[in-house]
């Protein structure tokens, strides 16, 4: 199966348009066939309009269905799995085992969405019945549920180029929940994107699903999305990517004359609080799960912590071998012995290299780890950096995030600055604390403070590793998301692709399945306010 450098417009590929690009082994910055052909604008909106018309018909079919047309698309990733792996490999200098672990995240994600649409209790079903006699007016009869929202645009994030990319975790929500979805690959990885487009098609093909369900649109720059964001036809958008780009994005979704949800996940710096029990406890401990964190995937990760609150001891116990101390002395050493790594784009890794030195240029923060500069146009050094408290509260956009293997250690004096600290940062994805039982039942407060800010609370743990489940919530305040009420990752991440609909008054014959009196799809509904089957 050939690679073809063109974008499918359901199931017709595109042309060979003139605007053409490529994609670069990040580990030697060679160039990689084939040459790929940014997306038209005819081709642009013939994609939307398929997808327009492909959802009058998608919508109307079952959870079972949709279950069926999902599983399939797992297997047909499992049939090519020997070609999907190598080329995301050749594409990202990620490692085998990264690749594997996220390919299989990739086909059970995808199985995990099946199994819920085929349950079909996520639609939230209401029924209250009509009641004649009462007073002082009769009662309606009165149904809802959640209906699918429309076409959803998703764009393939650059450091998940298959769980949450082409065929990842806002593709299968959105088709779970009965919605076509048009996809903008990520420029830094097409081939992988075209094997996955392959799959899906092929699976819609075999379960019979109307074309236009899917599409993949390829660019190297941003055209085709901002182009595709404010397409009257799209009605909903999922993005993973950096702040920058996804805010400029969230403004042309706000701005068309019909504004649409627009669902980003932009970033985050991930606070991880050490309480001083648990520094002298398990400095070691904790300074390696941290140097872990942070540089794991050349620190690639929304969920690195950018940022290590470590709270002074009131009372020092003495012993130089631990407390907050020992972990900086571990951690420093740890980094300085790190090696040189791949990042997935030269632009990624310019920026890295940009948000250092910026952090870097003022007096009052102390470089433990220089990352230099003489890595080469792909390639990067760990960074740490030491500073206090007092500094980062007079200067909050030191606390930016610095996408990639770095850090910011901040000294606290006692529990007030800590909480100081977390009330002057923005949105976050994750906040974890490190504390010992007598801490953690003293300080409850850190979790009250946290979840004001933080889309997911962590105690003793690291926040890289996102464990794909029905409770997970990836998402957090402004500015680490978009809409902070939403999750990118679980099952909850469905909601965001379908909208409530109220049937008042209408025939059990004219209403959806899931609302039929019989309840024939035997799913858990809310009928007249007690949760039955």
């Amino acid at each position: 199966m050939q690679l073809q450098g063109r974008s499918f417009i359901g199931r017709s590929l595109g042309t060979e348009g003139s605007r053409v690009f490529c994609a670069f082994d990040p580990s030697t910055s060679n160039r990689i066939e084939p040459e790929f052909h940014s997306a038209t604008a005819d081709e642009i909106d013939r994609a939307a309009h398929l997808a327009e018309r492909a959802a009058l018909e998608y919508r109307k079919t079952s959870g079972k269905q949709r279950c069926e047309f999902l599983h399939s698309i797992a297997d047909e990733i499992l049939a090519l799995e020997s070609l999907i792996k190598p080329r995301v490999i050749l594409e990202t200098a990620l490692s085998a085992p990264r690749i594997d672990g996220e390919f299989a995240r990739t086909v059970n994600q995808m199985r995990m969405f099946a199994d819920l649409a085929g349950d079909g209790s996520w639609v939230q079903a209401r029924i209250d019945h009509a009641d004649a006699n009462r007073q002082p007016v009769p009662k309606p009869e009165v149904r809802s549920m959640l209906r699918p929202i429309g076409p959803v645009l998703v764009f393939g994030a650059s450091n998940f180029p298959l769980a949450i990319s082409t065929a990842g975790g806002d593709t299968a929500s959105a088709l779970a929940a009965g919605n076509p979805v048009i996809v903008k690959a990520h420029p830094a990885h097409p081939g992988t994107s075209e094997y996955m487009a392959q799959a899906i098609l092929h699976a819609a093909e075999k379960c019979g699903m109307p074309e236009g369900v899917f599409s993949l649109l390829f660019d190297a720059g941003h055209q085709v999305g901002t182009a595709l964001t404010a397409h009257p036809a799209v009605k909903a958008v999922g993005f993973t990517g950096s702040f920058q780009a996804g805010r400029a994005l969230m403004n042309v979704a706000a701005a068309r004359p019909e504004p649409i949800p627009f669902f980003a996940e932009m970033g985050s710096i991930n606070p991880v609080i050490v309480l001083p029990g648990a520094a002298h406890a398990r400095a070691v401990q904790i300074a390696s799960g941290i140097y872990n964190a942070v540089t794991l995937g050349a620190g690639q990760f929304c969920t690195n912590p950018g940022l290590i609150i470590l709270e002074a001891d009131a009372t020092p116990s003495g012993n130089h071998g631990s407390g907050p101390a020992a972990i900086v002395t571990e951690l420093t050493r740890l980094m300085q012995t790190a090696s040189q790594a791949a990042m997935l784009t030269s632009g990624i890794c310019s920026a890295y290299k940009h948000g250092i030195s910026r952090q870097a240029s003022d007096s009052r923060m102390k470089l433990l780890v220089n990352p230099g500069n003489d890595a080469g146009e792909f390639l990067c050094r760990p960074a740490l950096l030491e500073t206090s408290a007092e500094t980062l509260l007079s200067e909050p956009s030191l606390l930016h995030e610095v996408f990639g293997p770095s850090t910011i250690i901040a000294h606290t004096r006692n529990s007030i600055e800590t909480q100081q600290l977390i009330q002057v940062l923005a949105g976050q994805l994750t906040g974890t604390i490190h504390g010992t039982d007598s801490e953690l039942a003293e300080r409850r407060d850190l979790i009250e403070y946290l979840e004001q800010k933080v889309g997911r609370v962590i105690v003793n743990g690291y926040p890289t590793g996102v464990e794909v489940c029905h409770a997970m919530i990836h998402g957090g305040p402004y500015p680490a998301t978009s809409d902070g009420r939403a999750t990118s990752i679980g099952t909850q991440s469905i909601f965001r692709f379908a909208r409530p609909v109220c049937y008042q008054g209408v025939p059990d014959r004219n209403l959806p399945a899931e609302l039929k009196e019989s309840n024939p799809m035997g799913i858990w509904r809310l009928v007249d306010g007690e949760y039955c089957k």
